[in-house]
């Protein structure tokens, strides 16, 4: 069959990868693509939020499965529209999308069914918000309502940081609509990790668990973006532990939106934190995660589109995973998440290993063929090792190559587990 990938990030440059090669698969297109995808997929000039355009080459083109990367499209209801149409897609109505499209909604969601999370309040009025946060202290989480590509999400250490960030967002809407509504929570101890799960109603098959890295710069400094790497296997989450998100967490909310009439059909994707009492959602995601997708996917040893052909069927596929560890590296323009340059050229990477895996997110080419930046993240690069240690190890030996002018990687990624003590 033909595959569609809907998408133009590091995460459909590695869903691409992992569909090209099925034996199901007899070509891949990716809308709109990005310069580094021509290794598995063909690009056409399609833009997400285009439906009409999207929905005529599917059927021009005799696509088979379309699977919607981003979370935009989703909200957009591009799911909604391919199923009205009869195509048969991987991605959430928009519906169950909300979920990552609202916070108070995905809270509220918790809130009723006891789904362990943080205690929160939602706020729209500046002075409100500001009362609360004066009298729970610091530290204290701020979330715009809305989406902002992984940059909603203040964890402030000060009660004069928060009623800082509660002006940029309420006051100087900072992320426009997105920030029109606020959700301030309890801040939370313990250790981060991703959970994703491939999702048809209420059956569940999981994926293996990664750790990203949301703060800017080594040691956890500087605002939250995107995700600036990952690493998956996460060797100090326990199995018990993922046993319990699984049961207490994924399972009742995918129950939960059935109920809501939301039914989920697609990866749903739990940012989840190990506490004291047990592991506790930060947020929830309506599609794969970015980057985590970039290190779990290289480890399915499991054909990904018969997985999806198979639970789109009703049934309950079982993935294969390879033991070794994957790490990945995101390469980001100077002054990401904030203002940065683009146009700039980047260094040409044919002098890395082939075994290193580089995922293309905010690139083009110009007429001489040479890589330009054109976003905030531009690449991530990924190696595989028997341990995390040698992963670390065979991805930044290869970076350090190349000079990256203009550019910023963090030089700690994985260092979290390589240094921790196992939780039990």
């Amino acid at each position: 069959m033909n595959v569609l990938v809907i998408g133009r990030g590091g995460r459909e440059h590695a869903i691409c990868r992992k569909v090209s090669e099925s034996p199901l698969v007899e070509q891949v297109f990716a809308a709109p693509g990005n310069a580094g995808m021509s290794d598995c997929a063909t690009c056409i000039e399609i833009n997400e939020h285009e439906q009409d355009q999207l929905v005529e080459f599917a059927k021009q083109n005799d696509i088979g499965l379309t699977i919607i990367g981003p979370e935009v499209p989703l909200l957009e209801g591009l799911a909604n529209r391919f199923r009205a149409e009869s195509l048969l897609v991987f991605g959430p109505n928009k519906e169950a999308a909300e979920i990552e499209g609202s916070k108070s909604f995905a809270k509220s969601l918790m809130k009723k069914y006891q789904i362990p999370t943080a205690e929160y309040e939602v706020f729209t009025e500046f002075d409100q918000a500001k009362d609360y946060v004066l009298e729970k202290g610091a530290p204290i989480v701020i979330k715009a309502d809305g989406l902002a590509a992984g940059k909603g999400v203040v964890v402030a250490n000060t009660v004069e940081e928060a009623v800082s960030t509660l002006e940029e967002f309420l006051l100087q809407n900072k992320f426009g609509s997105s920030s029109a509504k606020v959700v301030i929570e309890e801040f939370l101890e313990g250790e981060e990790f991703s959970f994703m799960a491939f999702v048809n109603g209420t059956n569940l098959v999981p994926l293996e668990i990664a750790q990203d890295h949301k703060r800017a710069f080594d040691g956890d400094q500087g605002p939250n973006t995107g995700g600036m790497g990952a690493y998956s296997p996460v060797p100090f989450i326990s199995q018990d532990t993922i046993h319990q998100a699984y049961e207490t967490i994924l399972k009742p909310v995918t129950e939960a939106l059935v109920l809501e009439n939301r039914s989920f059909t697609g990866i749903l994707y739990a940012g989840l934190i190990h506490t004291a009492s047990g592991p506790k959602v930060i947020e929830f995601n309506a599609r794969f995660g970015d980057p985590e997708t970039q290190v779990v996917l290289p480890r399915m040893e499991s054909d990904l589109v018969e997985v999806i052909l198979q639970l789109l069927n009703g049934e309950t596929p079982i993935i294969e995973w390879d033991d070794e560890a994957v790490l990945g590296v995101v390469i980001a323009a100077k002054g990401y998440p904030e203002s940065y340059q683009k146009g700039f050229v980047l260094p040409a990477c044919e002098s890395i290993d082939q075994n290193v895996l580089l995922f293309h997110a905010g690139t083009v080419k110009n007429d001489k063929g040479e890589l330009l930046a054109n976003g905030g993240r531009l690449l991530l690069a990924a190696a595989r090792g028997k341990t995390l240690a040698d992963a670390q190890s065979n991805v930044y030996k290869e970076l350090e190559k190349l000079n990256w002018e203009n550019c910023f990687y963090r030089k700690d990624i994985g260092n979290r587990a390589i240094n921790h003590s196992v939780v039990k």
